[in-house]
């Protein structure tokens, strides 16, 4: 597996939730069992005492991002060398039965959890994934949506470091709406200066009056 996959799964679970609008998919086992992908023996392992557990997890997930988002880097480590302490793994060479073309295994790196349930194994994987993602990216990869009320998590893998935003779409809609405020602004601010222009000038009465010479 790729360490953007073991990362993913942290992502995945915080998005579950978006409290500035009052959703959360995490409602059942079935949920629960959808964020483990292509894994269905480790999901085939969840309950429905999952569900709660994971809600645990996820508010512990989303702390990090918040620490990270907020440039508080140490925090950030903190929180997540918990999770990496409650929630162990031990590194494993495996093929997964993959074969190449010679129909040799396609050895690679495997994350070997131990878990007692469905969320220990999950959040093992999540936590050490996106502590890989951290340790070799850094801290301010880790971000949260900026398209106001979404504040999903993400993960920046941008070349300059300059991802903002959760999905195209909340790009989208972002900058849809800095381009109606700055329309807005130029209104009024074309409306401000017409209005000055306009108490500016010398009234009709002001402008026709002339001095009276005759009988001069």
């Amino acid at each position: 597996m790729e360490l953007a996959y073991y990362s993913d799964y942290a992502v995945r679970l915080v998005n579950t939730e978006e409290p500035a609008r009052g959703k959360d998919a995490l409602t059942s086992v079935e949920a629960v069992r959808d964020l483990f992908g292509p894994s269905q023996s480790a999901a085939r392992r969840a309950t429905d005492a999952d569900v709660t557990r994971f809600r645990s997890v996820r508010a512990r997930l989303r702390s990090v991002f918040e620490a990270a988002d907020s440039g508080e880097e140490r925090l950030a480590v903190d929180l997540l060398n918990s999770l990496l302490l409650e929630f162990p793994v031990s590194p494993q060479i495996s093929g997964h039965d993959v074969r190449d073309d010679d129909g040799r295994p396609l050895w690679h790196m495997h994350l070997a959890h131990h878990p007692s349930n469905a969320t220990a194994g999950y959040a093992a994987i999540a936590a050490m994934g996106l502590a890989f993602h951290l340790t070799e990216y850094g801290v301010d990869r880790l971000g949260l949506c900026e398209a106001a009320p979404c504040r999903n998590a993400y993960l920046d893998t941008s070349t300059n470091r300059s991802r903002r935003y959760c999905s195209d779409r909340c790009a989208t809609r972002a900058n849809v709406a800095a381009y109606r405020a700055r329309k807005r602004l130029e209104a009024d601010r074309s409306e401000r200066t017409g209005l000055a222009a306009d108490s500016a000038q010398p009234s009709s009465a002001q402008g026709d009056r002339r001095p009276d010479l005759r009988g001069r």
